[in-house]
């Protein structure tokens, strides 16, 4: 697949992501936070595209996937973003899409995409790491370095992987146990390939509805999150909190068919507003789904 299409789709993907409404919990069409508005997250996904375009046509002929440089185009995504907005809105999305863009570069089909992740993951590099702890300062994005090992905001942090020979593969290692998308990153993306991609496919492909799209999204969105614990919510409040909030999902899902959902929808939207529940991380694998639907309907 050509790279600028494959920079079109994750432009398409993170606008229609933060464009689901209601999307319980999240900054969407109709919510801002109040230290993010839903302005700042369209823009944040149109101004990725140029880098993905570039990561994608990096490894495109090359026979070694160290080149890849994940690290380095993660980075390049936030600092762009960084010059148009000042809030952390996509370095989840980044980390998840950057990978996929360059694997798809890569495939010959879609089918080959998900075992390519894992390759391209398995030969990152110590400057990945680098990069990646960089793009995480920049971002001001918290979760990652609240362990000793590795801690990513001590000034010697980078020091310490080039002693360790730590690749980004191994530091996302560390922090799987406690954070889902490095979880993902170390596993060949089990929840976007398997949970959020099937769910988003068939009811975009099905649905009869004008609002395909945005019901899509929404439903990818609670199907993940009733699954899969949210790990910003669980470092924040702890397990309990997040499992109890993907108990309430997988409620709400049971109305879908309901006339009663919309109402449903919003009241829990509400309730994880209110109480600051904000499952962000559950946000970065419902967009990196919608990425793999659009690049399953490109090969």
């Amino acid at each position: 697949m050509e790279s600028k299409e494959i920079a079109k789709l994750a432009q398409l993907a993170s606008v229609l992501e933060v464009s689901g409404y209601p999307k319980p919990g999240n900054v969407h069409r109709t919510r801002n936070f109040d230290d993010m508005a839903f302005e700042d997250f369209i823009i944040s996904g149109v101004v990725i595209g140029d880098t993905i375009e570039e990561a994608a046509s990096n490894i495109k002929n090359s026979d070694d996937l160290s080149s890849a440089e994940l690290g380095k185009f993660i980075l390049q995504a936030v600092n762009e973003t960084d010059k148009w907005i000042s809030n952390n809105t996509n370095l989840g999305i980044m980390m998840m899409c950057v990978p996929i863009a360059c694997s798809a570069s890569i495939s010959n089909d879609f089918t080959e995409i998900q075992d390519n992740v894992g390759l391209l993951m398995d030969s990152t590099t110590v400057e990945d790491a680098c990069n990646l702890y960089d793009a995480i300062n920049v971002a001001d994005a918290g979760g990652m370095g609240d362990q000793d090992e590795f801690d990513v905001m001590s000034e010697k942090a980078k020091d310490e992987l080039r002693e360790n020979n730590q690749t980004m593969f191994d530091v996302l290692k560390i922090s799987a146990p406690w954070d889902r998308l490095a979880r993902e990153l170390t596993s060949k993306m089990p929840v976007c390939f398997n949970i959020g991609y099937p769910t988003f496919n068939k009811i975009k492909n099905e649905s009869q509805d004008i609002d395909a799209i945005n019901k899509a999204t929404v439903l990818t969105f609670l199907t993940i999150l009733s699954q899969v614990p949210d790990t910003l919510i669980s470092r924040k409040y702890g397990n309990e909190v997040s499992e109890k909030v993907s108990k309430k999902a997988e409620e709400v899902l049971k109305f879908k068919d309901s006339d009663l959902f919309a109402k449903i929808l919003k009241d829990f939207d509400d309730e994880l507003y209110q109480n600051n529940y904000n499952p962000g991380t559950t946000a970065d694998l419902t967009a990196a789904s919608i990425f793999l639907s659009y690049l399953s309907e490109s090969f």
